[in-house]
């Protein structure tokens, strides 16, 4: 973006995106419109009639003539009481229906974005550009554009009616508008930049409190509260001075916008008066003149502190836009849908990197017999988590292929392929809903009567009807009401109850007690036979099971065979990390 964009009072293209999103509301838009043009026509007639009630009533000593008018002007104040009210509500609701559409758009593109995209952003941010600035943007409608319509219509009403009535008076009072136009000009192009810093802020201090919330144990365990309390001090601090800046800038406009409307109206009534005296004006074209003065100036400084609100709104459009047009997508152009897997899994040759030109798997290659439980095994970065990443398509593979029953699953609809797999993650992430909900995650298709069979094939029943509500129980926000063994017998449970054709344990016994393991050994045992399983674990139970163990090393294959293959070799890598990992715990068995 060059310079000279950036420094635009308003964006037209922007603003001509953010326009297609009003074409459901198209009729709500032009009746809008409509009542802008009725509300400018009905408040330059208030002084037009006070005009004339004062000259042809007051001043010709006409009663009835008088009462008329007055009558008149009741109307018309009822008139656009009637047509302000419908136009506020009908603004607001526009902009809250255009806001719901991006909104809906911005959270179904920020569901398909892949893995890498989430490594590298703020939470705080996304959770900024979703919420707050999606407000911002409604008040581009709802207080912004057609606000400013309005008043630049009122002031080119008012304009033409002043004219009209007296051109000699309309000078005086046109003498002063170049000044609080050319002021207004320099407040919105400095507003615009101050606004840019103020939305800026706000994120960082959305992600730095986001953050610091969701790791507050780590904060507490490591005494780190003063220190982080510094550093919100420091991060606050930048967000009030961007906001002293827009009160700045206010603070300075307005006083010069309310000056220039008290001496136009000194002007207008000293010379105006004289004029009276003299009987070349009348006290009703004067009297109306001092209320044109303010309907003229006030526009005008509306105009400017909604086109605060605009600019809010806009900067808060760009930002949106900004995070839709990413484009960090898995290509999900495969045309099968997996309705089963037999469960044969090939890696040919496949490389990948998370950085560019930091490769984590240098050209692996293995396979997995369908029906085979494949352990895992290596120090930690040998690459073992990855592989399951790019099973289910997380990340996109450099080079090579993975393909399960021959099939590279490029050539695999992405939800059928993820639909087929089942994971079970060391660190188990739980919603602040029911145990049910976790379990089957709104499945329309999954039972609470088959949650509760396949609870009691594992032998977790009893355990989760012994809480407050059972399976209604609600866990609370990533499920704090449970102990990391407990969340974890539900993550298992989760992936049980979906049937899959591959089942994935990645580490899934690492941070349970003795008997939540147990429980977890003697599911695995059952939802493992018949079924392709692939095992990352430390646990010397689950790895010695195993029909194949494929021992990794700083993003290779070392070492493939049984457990008792591998401890044949002599210096073997698997045999040197089952006598320093594995063998205290075996001698605890």
């Amino acid at each position: 973006m060059s310079k000279k964009k950036k420094e635009n009072i308003f964006d037209f293209v922007l603003f001509k995106r953010l326009f297609q999103y009003i074409k459901p509301y198209k009729a709500i838009f032009v009746g809008l419109f409509a009542l802008v043009i009725f509300l400018a026509g009905l408040s330059a007639a208030t002084p037009k009639i006070t005009e004339l009630a004062i000259d042809q009533g007051i001043g010709a000593n006409e009663a009835d003539t008088f009462l008329f008018y007055v009558t008149l002007m009741f109307g018309v104040l009822i008139l656009q009481t009637a047509f302000q009210l419908t136009f506020i509500y009908y603004a607001a609701w526009l902009g809250q229906n255009l806001v719901k559409d991006v909104r809906i758009k911005l959270f179904n593109h920020l569901l398909r974005f892949k893995m890498k995209y989430y490594d590298n952003s703020s939470v705080g941010v996304l959770i900024t550009r979703s919420v707050t600035d999606m407000e911002r943007i409604a008040d581009i409608f709802g207080q912004g554009l057609f606000m400013i319509f309005r008043d630049i219509l009122t002031m080119t009403v008012v304009f033409g009616v002043m004219i009209y009535t007296n051109w000699k008076l309309s000078l005086i009072v046109f003498i002063m508008l170049p000044i609080l136009l050319y002021a207004t000009r320099l407040f919105q192009k400095y507003m615009k930049k101050a606004f840019e810093e103020v939305r800026t802020e706000v994120s960082n201090l959305n992600s730095f409190v986001q953050e610091r919330l969701t790791g507050m144990k780590i904060l507490q365990l490591f005494t780190r509260e003063k220190i982080e309390q510094e550093n919100f001090k420091t991060i606050n601090e930048r967000h009030k001075k961007g906001w002293l800046k827009t009160v700045w800038y206010n603070s300075f406009f307005f006083p010069i916008a309310d000056l220039a409307s008290s001496v136009t109206i000194g002007l207008v009534a000293w010379y105006g008066g004289l004029n009276v005296i003299e009987g070349t004006v009348t006290q009703g074209v004067l009297i109306a003149f001092i209320m044109y003065i303010p309907m003229l100036f006030r526009p005008l400084r509306q105009i400017a502190d909604k086109f605060n609100t605009l600019q809010m709104g806009m900067v808060a459009a760009n930002r949106v836009f900004n995070v839709l047009d990413t484009t960090s997508q898995i290509d999900d152009k495969g045309t099968m849908v997996a309705e089963h897997f037999k469960g044969n899994i090939r890696f040919d040759n496949v490389h990948f990197s998370y950085v560019e030109d930091e490769e984590v798997l240098k050209g692996i290659s293995f396979k997995v017999n369908a029906g085979e439980t494949v352990a895992i095994v290596g120090a930690t970065g040998a690459g073992k988590s990855t592989i399951i990443n790019l099973l289910n398509r997380f990340y996109e593979i450099k080079d090579g292929a993975i393909l399960v029953d021959d099939i590279d699953i490029r050539e695999v609809t992405l939800a059928s392929l993820r639909t087929q797999i089942a994971i079970v993650l060391q660190d188990v992430f739980l919603f602040a809903d029911t145990i049910l909900s976790n379990i089957t995650l709104n499945h329309p298709e999954i039972t609470e009567e088959q949650v509760q069979q396949a609870a009691k094939d594992i032998g977790i029943h009893e355990f989760i009807m012994s809480l407050p509500n059972g399976y209604h129980y609600n866990v609370k926000e990533r499920g704090v009401m449970l102990s990391s063994g407990q969340r974890q017998l539900i993550s298992f449970l989760r992936a049980y109850v979906t049937n899959p054709s591959i089942l994935v344990l990645d580490e899934a016994t690492s941070s349970v007690d003795s008997y939540s393991e147990q429980l977890i050994q003697n599911a695995t045992d059952k939802i493992t036979k018949g079924r392709t399983s692939i095992v990352i674990a430390h646990r010397l139970a689950t790895v010695k099971k195993a029909d194949k163990i494929i021992v990794m090393d700083a993003g290779t294959i070392v070492e493939q065979g049984t457990h008792d293959e591998l401890l044949k070799k002599k210096a073997g890598y698997y045999k040197n990390l089952y006598e320093v990992q594995f063998l205290q715990e075996e001698a605890m068995v």
